[in-house]
C-alpha cells in the first residue's frame, strides 16, 4: 500500500504520533518554532540540514519525508566519530 502524502503531512503526521509539540522540535532541531512552523504548513522551504535535523529528531528517515519510501523506520545509522 503505497502512501501518498508530501512532506508537510508526513512532518505533521510524525512530530503528533511522538507527542512533540513545536517548541519541541525547536529544542531538538535548533529551528525556531516560527520556521518550523512554516515549514510544517508549507509556507516556507527548508535546507538539506534542516530536513536532516528533523529526520534525526523524530526517528525516520529523510527519504520517508520526502515521500520516496513508506518506511517510517530509519537505515541503520553509522557512528559519527
Amino acid at each position: 500500500m503505497v502512501i501518498n502524502m508530501n512532506f508537510n503531512e508526513r512532518l505533521k503526521d510524525l512530530r503528533k504520533e511522538k507527542g512533540y509539540t513545536q517548541i519541541k522540535m525547536q529544542m531538538l532541531t535548533g529551528i525556531d518554532q516560527s520556521d518550523y512552523s512554516k515549514i510544517e504548513n508549507g509556507k516556507r522551504y527548508y535546507t538539506f540540514e534542516q530536513c536532516r535535523k528533523i529526520a534525526l529528531a523524530l526517528d525516520t528517515s529523510m527519504d520517508y519525508l520526502a515521500g520516496l519510501t513508506d518506511e517510517k523506520k530509519p537505515y541503520k545509522r553509522t557512528e559519527i566519530e
